[in-house]
């Protein structure tokens, strides 16, 4: 099969969350299978500063946006140990900025004209690059007007009329609303805006448009894909990430997280503590990642409790000044990174003892996963993906040797603190129990390449439906 992703992120390119992961790892599992995979991202300033080489493709094109036609240039290079193609629309009046999306806790203003660029420059960059895909895989509400545009402007003109469309909600909370007069910058015909197409409650929704137009959706886990109707790892192996101080697997991850856990101290400025639990956490500093939750957590631990804190990321502005100033107060206990790193998230993962996620809500949740293939003894909320992977320490599933972490249910600080202090009560005083947590976790198979073999059976089913329009068998 020949298959196109479009993605707003792809890791090592361009990251804010769990979707980056997606699209940097899927796409070479599924070449694995045998499947010739390209990958189409925005040139944003941190993709040209990444260290791959991007190579000009000599394709210059003209996209209308609204009124007026732009100018774009795509780039070209691979995905790390693959031969993944990706091409960059380049275009620096939109991407060459700070951030992806916005700044200081702000959406920048032109976020829907960016994106309806970057939609239509990868539908006439795959006719001019001669793709010809048969699955064209896009991803939240960023891609949302690919299948829109395939079923409208597009429809019976080849290479377009063959290609299948699957849209995938990584997130159903960012759905790329717009005032209504956003629809202009589409191109599409205003009868399209309406309440069973792109229109949600008086403003134009792309994430709406994805959902009503592509030919197959898909969620990124079965409890999120219920909420939301009601409400080899790749680079992430501990045993050859090359991120790590010392590498380790199940069989040695005692000493190997040892290492990694000095290492992660002293780059931090912690005191190099052993007998300390070092509490990790990594990703977007906003409410739906449980900051409300975890702040106050911290302001009652720091002062009183023997453990350390080390946290990574960006976010609402209110909780990063919270945390530095957290940090200038409790300098031997709290490191704060208010950046995106990602060999530092590597190190967290394999240098904390334990790994903090709890989400008001959760889609997939990847870093969970990954704390657990790190031997990070996972704390989270029992919500969407969260809940689909981490199995609590109840003696029930400690006995049947299936626990992997700490959960807890009710959204409150005294829920989070009552999980956390679980936590640290089986890391001080049971220390077989806590073994166990950690070599179940690192046993268990997270395998993208599972995913992809499932993602394969998708695409077949979505073409199959397509052509018929009829439910496949």
């Amino acid at each position: 099969m020949k298959i196109c992703f479009a993605c707003s992120e792809v890791v090592p390119l361009a990251k804010t969350g769990g979707l980056a992961d997606v699209c940097g790892s899927l796409p070479i599992e599924l070449q694995k299978l045998g499947h010739q995979v390209s990958l189409f991202l925005p040139a944003y300033r941190s993709a040209k500063q990444t260290g791959l080489k991007l190579k000009p493709t000599g394709l210059k094109l003209e996209i209308p946006v609204g009124p007026k036609m732009v100018p774009a240039e795509i780039l070209s290079t691979t995905l790390p140990d693959s031969d993944v193609s990706v091409y960059l629309v380049d275009q620096p009046q939109y991407y060459d900025r700070p951030q992806l999306y916005g700044e200081s806790g702000r959406d920048y203003p032109d976020n829907c004209e960016r994106y309806v660029f970057f939609c239509r420059a990868v539908l006439e960059a795959i006719r001019s690059l001669r793709l010809e895909p048969e699955v064209l895989h896009a991803h939240d509400w960023q891609t949302g007007l690919l299948p829109t545009y395939l079923k409208t402007e597009y429809a019976g003109t080849p290479p377009y009329d063959q290609i299948t469309s699957v849209f995938t909600i990584h997130n159903l909370a960012y759905q790329g609303r717009f005032w209504h007069w956003d629809m202009l910058l589409t191109g599409l015909d205003w009868k399209h805006f309406n309440w069973r197409e792109l229109e949600f409650y008086g403003q134009l929704n792309l994430l709406k448009a994805g959902i009503v137009f592509a030919d197959a959706l898909t969620t990124v886990s079965p409890t999120y894909a219920r909420e939301i109707q009601t409400a080899e790892q790749g680079c992430w192996n501990p045993a050859t990430d090359r991120a790590l101080p010392r590498t380790y697997s199940v069989r040695n991850w005692k000493e190997g997280k040892a290492a990694c856990k000095a290492a992660l101290q002293q780059h931090s400025g912690l005191e190099v503590r052993a007998d300390l639990p070092l509490i990790g956490a990594v990703g977007r500093l906003v409410s739906q990642k449980g900051w409300s939750l975890i702040l106050p957590v911290m302001q009652q631990w720091l002062p009183t409790i023997d453990a350390q804190w080390v946290i990574l990321g960006t976010g609402e502005p209110e909780f990063e000044q919270q945390l530095a100033q957290l940090q200038k107060r409790y300098p031997g206990k709290l490191a704060v990174h208010l950046k995106f790193a990602d060999e530092l998230a590597h190190q967290i993962e394999a240098g904390s003892d334990m790994f903090l996620m709890p989400s008001h809500y959760e889609p997939c949740g990847l870093n969970q996963m990954y704390s657990m293939v790190y031997g990070s003894v996972p704390v989270v909320r029992s919500t969407g993906g969260l809940f689909d992977t981490v199995v609590d320490a109840t003696p029930y599933n400690l006995e049947r040797k299936q626990a992997t972490g700490f959960t807890f249910g009710p959204f409150l600080s005294e829920s989070l603190e009552q999980a956390l202090a679980r936590a640290v009560c089986c890391y001080h005083s049971q220390p077989r129990v806590w073994s166990q947590l950690v070599e179940t976790g690192m046993s268990l198979n997270w395998s993208w390449s599972e995913s992809a073999r499932k993602y394969e059976q998708l695409y077949e089913r979505a073409i199959c439906l397509r052509l018929s329009r009829t439910p496949c068998q």
